[in-house]
């Protein structure tokens, strides 16, 4: 059987909005990036609330938080949670609802179940978006599934030149033990999120079931050519990155637009040098962004863009070198979990699709360790990443109706 756990839509709203108050950038913008001031008062925060919850508290080597509820036999953990970190500035919701709503799962499910036979745990990941350290992303999930390697929290640094050892000492962590912070007890994963597109709210559903996550890869590209006078030097005689960068940026936009979805390209960000209105620069530099769900048509997507670049560069008598600051295969979900959480919405009465994930999350990375699953919310407009998002308290309560069961499933039967 499977129960229907009242989860109190008063205790949601009021945890979204205190959550919100740390890094809060005008009505409801959040500028929260890993080891900043406002992310360790969030993490504080975090922490008081799980001990409030009855959840035994702990924090990793890297700065994770997470809230156990023991487990009456011995055996890996059902773990639940999301991101703690935002965009620069972000939304109250994207990574800190799936955080917030673990935590109010367990404490519905303490409450009103007591101790599970396996062992339950809420979890505050310390970073996903890479919106502080530009060259790497899951931080937080890296760490627990041993995959960052030891001279990286030397070799990484911020946007103002900070490298993650110095950050990461700044709050009172020691970045020689990072690799404490690796777990291989964690038998299943869960994670709750705003969808990040208009799939749900275009087919008016409030709760979608994730069947897989979407591969992506990130390169940094940087297109040289020769620097010189805006007037005086001829277009039949440039080197222009500017030219070549433009090219290419069109090419693997409309190539992707051509493939229709799933397939999706984003240049995000791009920078000239010298970066001056009369001067044709010597360099341009520019990220790229290539998903795709399917592992073969990934495959294409990013042969077709490599091809584009080579060639561009080739016929505009230009230099081009890249390389990937983010490398992820598609990730499905597990089977036995999606249906224990299909057959819980089912069972609560909450209308659902399946969908793939378009977006990168923790999940992905920690599937490497453990079966894992997602559930998405309805997220206003498809906004996500901006102070513009939205998720209604009504769709947020849904989902974690719908965790809660799952969780219940895995833990207490």
């Amino acid at each position: 059987m499977i129960p229907d756990i009242t989860i109190d839509p008063v205790l949601v709203e009021r945890l979204i909005v205190d959550m919100a108050q740390f890094g809060a950038v005008g009505t409801t913008g959040v500028w929260r990036t890993v080891y900043s001031p406002e992310w360790s008062a969030a993490m504080d925060c975090y922490a008081a609330w799980c001990v409030e919850a009855g959840l035994v508290v702990h924090r990793d080597a890297v700065g994770n938080v997470w809230g156990r509820l023991p487990g009456r036999e011995p055996g890996g953990s059902i773990v639940s949670g999301s991101h703690i970190d935002s965009q620069r500035p972000g939304g109250r919701y994207d990574g800190a609802l799936g955080a917030l709503a673990a935590l109010v799962a367990l404490r519905a499910l303490r409450e009103h179940y007591g101790p599970p036979r396996r062992t339950l745990e809420c979890l505050a990941f310390c970073e996903e978006e890479g919106s502080r350290f530009p060259a790497t992303n899951f931080w937080g999930s890296r760490a627990i599934t041993g995959r960052i390697a030891t001279h990286e929290a030397d070799a990484l640094r911020d946007y103002d030149g900070v490298t993650m050892a110095e950050a990461m000492r700044a709050v009172g962590l020691d970045p020689a033990r990072i690799g404490d912070a690796a777990r291989d007890d964690i038998a299943a994963f869960i994670e709750l999120h705003i969808e990040q597109g208009p799939i749900l709210e275009h087919r008016q559903v409030p709760v979608g079931i994730v069947t897989g996550i979407t591969g992506l890869r990130h390169y940094v590209v940087t297109v040289r050519g020769a620097a010189n006078h805006a007037g005086a030097f001829p277009m039949d005689l440039r080197r222009d990155p500017m030219a070549g960068a433009a090219e290419i940026i069109a090419g693997v936009i409309s190539h992707a637009a051509q493939l229709g979805r799933p397939a999706v390209t984003t240049v995000g960000r791009i920078s000239a040098e010298p970066n001056y209105p009369a001067i044709i620069p010597g360099s341009v530099t520019f990220t790229i962004d290539a998903r795709h769900p399917d592992a073969m048509a990934l495959a294409a997507l990013y042969d077709h863009h490599e091809t584009l670049m080579r060639d561009v560069a080739a016929r505009r008598g230009l230099d081009i070198t890249w390389h990937t600051t983010i490398d992820l295969p598609p990730s499905p979900a597990d089977p036995a979990i999606v249906a224990a959480l299909t057959d819980a919405a089912h069972a609560l009465g909450v209308p659902t699709i399946s969908l793939h994930s378009g977006a990168g999350h923790d999940s992905q990375v920690m599937a490497s360790r453990a079966p894992m699953a997602m559930i998405f919310v309805q997220s206003r407009d498809g906004r996500s990443h901006t102070p513009e998002e939205f998720t209604s308290v009504e769709h947020a309560v849904a989902g974690i109706r719908v965790l809660a069961a799952g969780l219940y499933q895995l833990a207490y039967q």
